[in-house]
This record gives structure tokens, C-alpha cells and sequence, in this order.
């Protein structure tokens, strides 16, 4: 077996004990193992034979052994015994919203249901309902599940798609031996959900490469392959399509960007003579010199446009300036909206603090919930104080600075969640809708407009609550709201959670466009969350957001004085 053959077994036994109910930290060891050996960058024979598993990160001496096993012997009795013990279909069928693992296995007993198709065709022919358990309602709900999952099946979130995008294109490098591969599309355009995968690939040898597309261990169904592209059916059903490109450097510049972006591109090529094709640049008959995409740019007097802004809007006028002052990572000084055990976070004050400084960064905010979010464990005054004492004990031991903070909620008439003397006395204040969603545009814009216009409001938290595929943002009036914010001086936030990701990038152009600045948060719950600060400054990269328009971009006197109620 290949570690490709290794890796989808271990995947398969993690997802079945997953659904079965299992030990949580055992199903995750099998999935977290089948990523770690998928992305192994030597042969795992030699792996194996040299008794190096347990030097592979998330790989222990249990697991290690059953990866050996599995090798030698194409057995994984954990695997086999889950087969046995769920139906068949188990996998598929639970990606069904309100299918549980009983009525899985109920309908698989009544109705020998083995797949979506045929739970589909039961439902329309009227059989579910008839089996014990269900009833008519049952059925109608799994029937509308079965049309959500598929009005979005075709759709991912980042945070999904550009590992797998990733891992597809590391896969494809190392078979052809080349570097002539790359992501491109809404991945590398850091786009919050997309509809699939795009990699562009310089090669003449096309053959080997659908052939090694179709080996992709993620594959499940070739859709169509003809002498320049494929496309592909991934395992939680992402479409991947792979493009023979003639020219690399060109391919990275028309495939990243939207068609309207080339359109300008060629547009502006033709008004200096030149003409841009698919397979170059070309002046007076002569193919210009390209080294890279940024060449495609430059060979028409503009600045390198950076992915993020390639969507065919004004980014041509400002590419006939600087991006040099485009937001970065780098920039960043401060780790903003942070819970902590105090409320839903994971980790204690000083873990979180200390992570903080390892990054590099200069002062944390401490944001952990108010009290009316009591499902999240909203802090009460008598905890808020504790919290307060324990910050200060903290910041004797780190060099990173604590912010006292708070995401208040927005309550329903607008008011924010603690009395005004505590609100005075918090070093930041991040209010945010948390509740009653589905307020109507008058109600919800009335809301929120109560809320911009108190005194002690700094920064609006995850501005349109909206949670990725799963739940719309709330109705209101957005612009009368940013007129508000700008007449008070506050701040939106832009939302770096992967599930989140909120402002969409045109209510931040509407924000900057009215002089708003702008909070880059994690909205971290945990140490591993710190990484949302990227997909939370590629957002912002998408909107054009300066440096200097970002608040915790700024050294920490001016960002306490920025933000302080």
C-alpha cells in the first residue's frame, strides 16, 4: 500500500468512528494521521522499514503500529470492525442533515437504503414515512435537508477548499516533478466560499498528468477530461478542475483573476501595442520576455496587482500607483477579540497572552462574553472581577500588554450589556449581535443604530452576524448604520474567523469610504484560532484596506487611545 491507500483508510476509520459516537480524541488521532501521512514528503516503505512513524507529528506508538500493520498486511481491524458494525452507505447518508446514526440504521434495516439516491427516491415514493420512527414531517424535513445539502454541496469555505486545493497541487508538483502548477481562481483570491478548485499546470506531457489526477487519493469521479483540462469530483464533493496552460506566467494572471480582470488587462495592452494572448505578450510580431506574472504588469506600466484585488473593479487605477502600504500580516500588532475560559475559550488568560507574545505581537484583548450570552458563559459582574484580578496577576509575568475588554452584546432595544459605570472602566468594547436574528430591516436596523450611537461603543463586532452556509446575515439598512458609526468615531470589525469572515469586502469599501477604521480580529476561542488573522487580512487585502487604516495595526498608546470607551 501507498501512503495515498494508508491515509484513506485511516480517514474512512476516523469519519466511522465519528459518526458511531466514539472516543472524540481517538476518531480525530486516525483523521489527524491520515492528513500527517498524505502529506508525507518521502516513501513510506522507507518510513516503515526504518521504524520512523512515530518521528511523523501526530503519529503516537498505538497508531504507528496499526499503520505498520496496515501496510503489511492491508488490514485495519479497527476499520473492519466498524464496517461491520455500521450499515453500509453510513458515511454518505450522514452528511444528510437530521440523519442520525439510528435512523441510518433503521431505514438501512426497512428499506435496505444504502445511499442518498435511493434515501431520496424512498422519500419521494412516500416509504419513509411508513417506517416506525418517521412520519410524514420526517420526511418532508429530510427531503428539504437532502435540497439545502445540494444547493451547497457544490460550494465550500476556505477554510475547507484551500488545504485540499494545497494538497492537490503539492500532489501534482511532486508526480510531474515540476513547479509549473499553482491554485488559482476564488482559492487564491481568498474568496470566504467557492464553488471549486482551479489549478493551472504548464506541462507537455498530459497523459502523466490526468493520470496522476485520477490517482489524487481525494478523487471520487472523473466528470470530463478532454486535451487541456479535467475536472473532478472530490471526496466531500468539491468539483477540482486542472487546466494545460501554454504560457505558466499568463495562465497565473487570466486564471486567477475574473474576466473581467484580463478584459482590462487586454484592453490596456492593446492601447500600448500590445497584444496579450493565452500563449504571451507580444509587440510588433515579438514576444516579450516573462520571468513571472508580475512581468505581465509591469510590461504594461502598472504595479503588480496583487490576487486578492483581481475581480475587474478599479484595480487598474490603482495599480498605476503603490500597493506598498496594503495591508500584511506582518503589520499587524496586536491580537484582537479574544476569549479566554472566562467564557467559551479554551485556554486561560496567560495561555492566550503567551501565545500572543510567541507571534510577535505587542498588546491582547481580552473580549470574553457579556451576560446576557449565558450560553457562551457571559461573565457576571462578580466573574468580570475575578477575570480583572487575574489579568493583573498575568501581566506581572508576560511582556505582552492585556487589554480589559468585552464582547457586549447587543441587546434587543440596542442597549449594550453591562451598566454604564463598567462600561467606563474596560479598555475596549466589541458589541455584536447574538441573538434574535430574524428582527425585521426596521426592528434590526433600529436595534443596532441605538447601540453605534452610545458613547462607550468602539468597535461593531462581526457586523452582519452572518455564519458562512449556514445562517444569512441579519436584515438591516447598512449604510444608515456605517453613517452612524462614522458620526461616532468607532470602528467595524473585519471578522477573521474562517466561519465568519465578516464584513464582505464591499460593506468594508463602503466603511473606508466614509473615513471608518478598521479592527482585523481572530475571534479566538483557542491558540490554534491565532491563524484566522490571515484569512482576516486577506479579506481586508480584498477590499484595498491600508495600513494606516487598520487600528491594530497601530503601536499600543494609539491603539488604546483609538479604542477606549
Amino acid at each position: 500500500m501507498d501512503k495515498f491507500d494508508i491515509a484513506n483508510a485511516l480517514r474512512e476509520a476516523g469519519l466511522m468512528l465519528t459518526i458511531a459516537g466514539d472516543n472524540p480524541y481517538k476518531a480525530r488521532a486516525y483523521l489527524k494521521g491520515a492528513s500527517s501521512v498524505e502529506s508525507l514528503g518521502e516513501s513510506i516503505e522507507t518510513i516503515i522499514k526504518e521504524n520512523r512513524l512515530t518521528d511523523i507529528p501526530g503519529i503516537g506508538s498505538s497508531l504507528a503500529a496499526q499503520i505498520e500493520q496496515l501496510y503489511k498486511t492491508g488490514e485495519l481491524p479497527v476499520l473492519t470492525k466498524m464496517r461491520e458494525q455500521l450499515p453500509p452507505g453510513v458515511i454518505e447518508l450522514s452528511q444528510v442533515p437530521g440523519m442520525t446514526l439510528k435512523r441510518i440504521e433503521l431505514l438501512s434495516k426497512e428499506l435496505s437504503i444504502t445511499t442518498v439516491d435511493e434515501l431520496e427516491d424512498a422519500c419521494m415514493k412516500h416509504r419513509v414515512c411508513k417506517v416506525k420512527g418517521f412520519g410524514e414531517k420526517s420526511e418532508q424535513a429530510i427531503l428539504e435537508g437532502l435540497r439545502n445539502q445540494r444547493s451547497t454541496s457544490k460550494k465550500a469555505l476556505l477554510l475547507h477548499a484551500r488545504p485540499t486545493a494545497e494538497q492537490l497541487v503539492k500532489y501534482l508538483r511532486a508526480a510531474l516533478r515540476s513547479e509549473q502548477v499553482e491554485i488559482v481562481g476564488t482559492v487564491r483570491r481568498w474568496h470566504e466560499v467557492v464553488d471549486e478548485i482551479k489549478v493551472v499546470v504548464a506541462t507537455d506531457d498530459a497523459d502523466h498528468l490526468w493520470q496522476a489526477v485520477e490517482n489524487f487519493p481525494l478523487v471520487v469521479e472523473l466528470i470530463e477530461k478532454s486535451e487541456s483540462v479535467c475536472r473532478v469530483k472530490l471526496v466531500e464533493g468539491l468539483i477540482a478542475e486542472i487546466v494545460v496552460v501554454p504560457n505558466f506566467h499568463v495562465a497565473l494572471v487570466e486564471h486567477t483573476g475574473t474576466p473581467y480582470h484580463f478584459n482590462l488587462l487586454r484592453e490596456r495592452a492593446k492601447d500600448n501595442g500590445i497584444e496579450l494572448t493565452a500563449e504571451g505578450m507580444f509587440k510588433k510580431g515579438r514576444k516579450l520576455a516573462l520571468k513571472s506574472e508580475s512581468d505581465v504588469y509591469l510590461h504594461l506600466d502598472l504595479e503588480p496587482i496583487p490576487p486578492e484585488l483581481r475581480e475587474g473593479d478599479d484595480e487598474i487605477q490603482q495599480a498605476e500607483s503603490s500597493f506598498d502600504d496594503l495591508i500584511h500580516i506582518a503589520d499587524i500588532q496586536g491580537m484582537t477579540h479574544c476569549h479566554t475560559t472566562y467564557s467559551d475559550g479554551s485556554y486561560s488568560i496567560e495561555e492566550m497572552a503567551l501565545g500572543a507574545q510567541k507571534m510577535g505581537m505587542k498588546y491582547i484583548t481580552i473580549t470574553d462574553h457579556s451576560p446576557a450570552a449565558s450560553y457562551a458563559g457571559g461573565l457576571t459582574l462578580d466573574r468580570l472581577k475575578q477575570q480583572w484580578d487575574e489579568i493583573d496577576r498575568v501581566q506581572e509575568r508576560v511582556d505582552i500588554k492585556i487589554l480589559r475588554g468585552t464582547e457586549s452584546d447587543i441587546l434587543a432595544d440596542g442597549r449594550l450589556d453591562y451598566p454604564d459605570h463598567i462600561l467606563e472602566k474596560f479598555d475596549i468594547i466589541i458589541a455584536s449581535v447574538h441573538n434574535r436574528f430574524k428582527l425585521n430591516h426596521e426592528q434590526m436596523t433600529k436595534r443596532v443604530l441605538t447601540c453605534m450611537k452610545d458613547p462607550h461603543f468602539k468597535v461593531w463586532g462581526h457586523p452582519l452576524g452572518r455564519l458562512l452556509l449556514r445562517r444569512e446575515p441579519i436584515d438591516c439598512d447598512v449604510e444608515k448604520i456605517l453613517d452612524a458609526v462614522a458620526e461616532s468615531n468607532a470602528a467595524v470589525e473585519i471578522n477573521g474567523d474562517p466561519h465568519r469572515m465578516d464584513f464582505e469586502p464591499r460593506w468594508v469599501k463602503a466603511a473606508r469610504a466614509r473615513g471608518i477604521k478598521i479592527l482585523i480580529s481572530t475571534d479566538a476561542h483557542s491558540l490554534r484560532d491565532y491563524r484566522n488573522l490571515e484569512f482576516g487580512v486577506h479579506l481586508a487585502r480584498r477590499a484595498g484596506v491600508r495600513r494606516a487604516e487598520v487600528l491594530n495595526a497601530l503601536d499600543l498608546e494609539d491603539f488604546r487611545a483609538a479604542v477606549c470607551p
